[in-house]
C-alpha cells in the first residue's frame, strides 16, 4: 500500500493543471504532498516582485496565496505559515514573539518597524531571504518535528507520520518538476548556492549538507516504514 500511495503522489497537480511526479531532488515521497510542494511557486514569485519593487504584489502573495490552492478552494499562505504559533520550532522561543518570522517579513514587506525608512534594495533582501532561508526553514522543521510526534504516538502510516516527514522535504526543496519548477527558491538552493562560495559542493555543485540531508530524510522514511523509532530520531 506504501509503495501504491508512493506512486499515486502528484498525480494530480494544483496549478492550472500541472501535474507533479512523485519525486524531487532524489527523495520519493511517500503521500502525496502537491499542495505543499507547489507553494514554493509563491516564493519564486515573490523574489521576482520583490526585486522589481513590487510590495502591493508582493504582499498580495504573501497573504492571499497564489500556487497551493487546497480541495476547499482556499490557499496555503506564506503569511499563514510564518504567522503560525504553537509550532515544532525554535524560532518563537529563541524570538520571544509569536509568529516572529511574520513580524520581520511583514515588516520588511511594508516598509515599518525595523525597515521604516529604509531602501528598497533592503527590503527586498529581507523579504527574499526572510521567507525562502527563514519562513520555508521554519516550516520545514515544524514538518520533521511533527513527523516524530504521529511516530510516537503510534500513527506510523503515510497519511500521518511519513506524511509530515515529505512535507518537510516539499518545503525545503520544492518541486523540480518541467512544469513546475520552483526548486531554485528554497532553502535547499541556497545551500547549494553558498557551497559553492565556500568550497564545500561536490563535483555536480551539490552542497555537501544538501548530500547528508537527502541522506537523513531517505533514512528516516525508511526507519518510518519500519517503525523504527530510533533510527527516525538519528535521522532527524
Amino acid at each position: 500500500m506504501m509503495f501504491l500511495c508512493s506512486a499515486l503522489a502528484g498525480c494530480t497537480g494544483d496549478d492550472d493543471g500541472v501535474e507533479l511526479d512523485g519525486s524531487d531532488g532524489g527523495y520519493d515521497y511517500a503521500s502525496n504532498v502537491d499542495n505543499h510542494r507547489m507553494l514554493m511557486g509563491d516564493v519564486c514569485d515573490i523574489k521576482d516582485l520583490s526585486g522589481a519593487y513590487d510590495w502591493d504584489g508582493v504582499k498580495e502573495i504573501y497573504e492571499n496565496g497564489e500556487h497551493a490552492e487546497k480541495s476547499d478552494g482556499s490557499y496555503r499562505t506564506l503569511m499563514g505559515f510564518a504567522d503560525a504559533s504553537g509550532k515544532n520550532h525554535a524560532y518563537d522561543a529563541y524570538y520571544g514573539a509569536d509568529g516572529s518570522w511574520n513580524d520581520f517579513v511583514s515588516a520588511a514587506i511594508d516598509g515599518t518597524g525595523a525597515f521604516a525608512g529604509e531602501s528598497d534594495t533592503v527590503r527586498d533582501q529581507a523579504t527574499e531571504k526572510g521567507i525562502q532561508n527563514g519562513v520555508m526553514t521554519a516550516y520545514a522543521i515544524h514538518e520533521l518535528n511533527a513527523a516524530i510526534i504521529k511516530a510516537e504516538a503510534g500513527n506510523w502510516g503515510p497519511d500521518d507520520a511519513q506524511h509530515a516527514w515529505d512535507e518537510g522535504w516539499a518545503f525545503y526543496h520544492g518541486p523540480d518538476d518541467a512544469g513546475a519548477d520552483y526548486d531554485g527558491c528554497g532553502p535547499y538552493a541556497t545551500a547549494d548556492k553558498r557551497a559553492g562560495n565556500f568550497g564545500t559542493a561536490n563535483a555536480d555543485g551539490t552542497a555537501a549538507t544538501n548530500v547528508a540531508t537527502l541522506a537523513a530524510m531517505n533514512d528516516g522514511l525508511t526507519a518510518m516504514q519500519n517503525e523504527d523509532m530510533q533510527g527516525l530520531v538519528d535521522a532527524r
